[in-house]
């Protein structure tokens, strides 16, 4: 998929205060602001234009936008995140992504989708049953998508204690190549897909984007980093160390279409 636009959010002051099982400390709200404006950068040299919406302090894992809807292209389904303290970020997104996606599917309860768990592969998704997104969200959203004549399959991740959502391990690369960690359950649609598979200590890097031509990748992670040069793609490293300690990644921080 080309992409052209993109939709962030600003952290917020009290960005610290957000969901984390990360045990590394709390974030440093200075280096996350910049770590965020890289991030920004680094979409608009791939070529999108990004809109960078104000931070919402009564929300404050709001910048990561990603979990508040799943996009295909011309569609959109806004979601219900499986945190309730996340319930409302859905509104606010919901009026940016209308003036592009004027007519958008939507998760209703008791179903809870978190975009993270969402990994688009070509024309098949794959939707990880979590503790985030549970069995309801993933069937709803397979029938939306199946209107759109998309395919999907589900991966349930909730026996993994190192999952907090899909694409924390899985990351499509293009075409068919996909980046995985170990901890990812295999299921028959996997195979039809060749792997990265990450090797230990590397486990964080698997939350990468392909961007147009490029590849978003995690600083600090060069086997991997070489790898993706081996596969002739061309890697893009960014500082997340602040995003990281509040369980985020690259994926986290945008909605791309």
């Amino acid at each position: 998929m080309h992409f052209t636009r993109a939709l962030c959010r600003l952290p917020g002051a009290n960005f610290a205060d957000g969901l984390t099982q990360f045990e590394g400390g709390r974030p440093d709200f200075a280096r996350t602001l910049e770590q965020h404006a890289r991030y920004v950068d680094a979409l608009r040299e791939c070529g999108l234009a990004v809109e960078v919406l104000p931070a919402d302090p009564a929300y404050p894992d709001g910048t990561f936008v990603e979990d508040t809807a799943v996009l295909a292209p011309g569609w959109a389904v806004l979601t219900i995140p499986g945190a309730p303290t996340r319930a409302g970020e859905v509104c606010s997104i919901e009026a940016a992504l209308r003036r592009d996606f004027p007519d958008p599917g939507h998760i209703t309860a008791p179903g809870t989708v978190d975009g993270g768990d969402i990994c688009e592969a070509g024309t098949h998704y794959f939707l990880g049953v979590s503790h985030r997104t549970n069995a309801e969200g993933a069937r709803q959203l397979a029938a939306l998508l199946a209107a759109q004549g998309i395919t999907s399959s589900v991966i349930d991740i909730r026996a993994s204690r190192t999952l907090l959502h899909l694409k924390t391990g899985l990351s499509w690369l293009g075409e068919d190549l996909l980046a995985v960690m170990s901890d990812v359950p295999e299921v028959p649609e996997l195979s039809r897909y060749r792997r990265i598979v990450l090797e230990p200590g590397e486990e964080y890097a698997a939350n990468c984007v392909r961007v147009n031509d490029r590849v978003l990748v995690a600083r600090g992670f060069p086997r991997f980093v070489a790898r993706l040069r081996e596969e002739g793609l061309d890697p893009l490293e960014l500082d997340m160390s602040e995003f990281r300690k509040m369980d985020g990644g690259l994926s986290c921080l945008s909605l791309r279409f």
